[in-house]
């Protein structure tokens, strides 16, 4: 019995420390519940000249939807910053991260 539990916490172990890796994978987290609708937010003002706002987004925390605020980001050249969103599938919600595309 002792030796079941030990290879249980090492399995926990092994997957709590994939966890990130896993997320960082494409892994999708799916939610079934719809997120709340987008709250319309205007940007703060920049805090210098060329600053890319990212918009606020609802973030799934386990248990319920939470407001994330927006924030500004230093732009990289030659991309173009494509904001995230929640997309719907079969098995649920999904969250597609934002992201730098190439122009």
């Amino acid at each position: 019995m002792n030796s079941v539990k030990k290879m249980l916490m090492i399995g926990a172990l092994v997957l709590a420390a994939l966890m990130p890796a896993l997320s960082e994978a494409g892994v999708r987290v799916y939610v079934r519940i719809r997120p709340p609708a987008h709250r319309v937010m205007v940007a703060p003002r920049a805090p210098f000249a060329s600053a890319v706002w990212v918009a606020g987004r609802w973030h799934w925390n386990g248990r319920a939807h939470v407001w994330v605020d927006g924030y500004h980001v230093k732009p990289r050249k030659g991309y173009v910053y494509v904001p995230g969103a929640w997309r719907h599938a079969r098995s649920g919600w999904y969250w597609v991260d934002g992201h730098w595309r190439r122009i």
